[in-house]
């Protein structure tokens, strides 16, 4: 892990929204390593998720609620006194997205403009990080995405992305809020309970002896961004927010600018895990976008960043963390 300010860190109040989700929980455990004062928006007990099986619910302060309730955010801001928001609660799962639009607009758009208008309302806080994605640009032509590609979401979740990037920036714009925006590829990672993830679910069916599913036609290409190095881009540029005012309102790709299909993916860890299983191709997925990388030039210009992780040891190391979950 490349060098974070730890001056910057120690006993700062540090609100993390989505702390019981995959990118949230390496993100709370890495601001306690840097001594943050790290309180955690917590909506539903998930005994499995890292905030809980690691133990670092000890170590933080729990606001139970739920982000579309403004009236929760401000209290929470108000009462812990908080610097710093990371704004990552979303419901992230496409199909559920395709399945059930509507939890998934109020808690990714409304769920955005309520924690927006609470920090608004709250003179401490004095910066804030909101998690875009790259689904925001939607379905483009022109690769890779850079930080001027529009956003135009055309399914659920996409747009759900796409809305949420545009209101935050209209609240750095219109309000002076010290809000930046993070666009990354697709997370995976230890920690990611979703089973019908591509990397969580191949790994799973490896090690029940069971073929991996792969729900599309394994074409897609995807750009996949370890957790790791989410949690480390996030706090990054919550640093420099800190130190360049004028950041506020931009948005950021984070990215290790790779090309991968699905079924690349699949067989990358079919070969690390030693199995000689076939996926079992589906073509069913519905709504989703065929193929997507971004740049980050714009980051390692502006802020100094790369990532700290390739794909095939990041994949690795996820294996290892799974075998260890699954055994337990």
């Amino acid at each position: 892990m490349s060098e974070l300010n730890r001056d910057f860190w120690r006993d700062r109040p540090t609100l993390v929204t989505g702390a019981s989700g995959l990118v949230g929980g390496w993100l709370v455990k890495r601001l306690v390593e840097a001594g943050a004062d790290v309180v955690c928006l917590v909506r539903d007990h998930v005994p499995q998720s890292m905030l809980y099986r690691d133990r670092l619910t000890e170590q933080v302060k729990i606001a139970r609620g739920d982000v579309r309730d403004q009236a929760c955010l401000e209290r929470a801001l108000g009462e812990f006194e908080v610097d710093t928001v990371f704004h990552l609660a979303a419901q992230t799962i496409v199909g559920i997205a395709n399945r059930n639009p509507v939890s998934t607009f109020e808690t990714n758009i409304q769920g955005t403009w309520a924690l927006m208008e609470a920090c608004r309302r709250s003179p401490r806080v004095k910066q804030i990080v909101v998690a875009s994605s790259d689904k925001a640009y939607g379905d483009q032509e022109h690769l890779p995405y850079d930080e001027t590609t529009p956003l135009q979401g055309t399914h659920p979740y996409d747009v759900s992305k796409s809305c949420a990037d545009l209101i935050a920036a209209t609240y750095a714009v219109s309000y002076g809020s010290p809000v930046a925006i993070t666009r990354c590829g697709n997370f995976y990672g230890g920690g990611d309970l979703n089973w019908n993830r591509i990397v969580p679910g191949t790994i799973r069916s490896i090690l029940r002896g069971e073929r991996p599913v792969i729900r599309s036609d394994g074409k897609f290409i995807r750009d996949y961004f370890y957790v790791e190095d989410g949690a480390h881009a996030y706090m990054t540029l919550a640093e420099h927010l800190a130190r360049r005012p004028e950041l506020a309102g931009q948005a950021y790709n984070f990215s290790n600018e790779i090309q991968v299909t699905v079924l690349e993916l699949v067989d990358k860890i079919l070969k690390a895990m030693g199995s000689s299983l076939t996926p079992d191709v589906r073509n069913e997925a519905s709504n989703e976008i065929i193929h997507q990388y971004l740049s980050a030039a714009k980051a390692r210009d502006q802020l100094g960043w790369k990532p700290l992780f390739e794909l095939d040891a990041a994949l690795v190391s996820t294996i290892a963390w799974y075998r260890e979950f699954l055994k337990a």
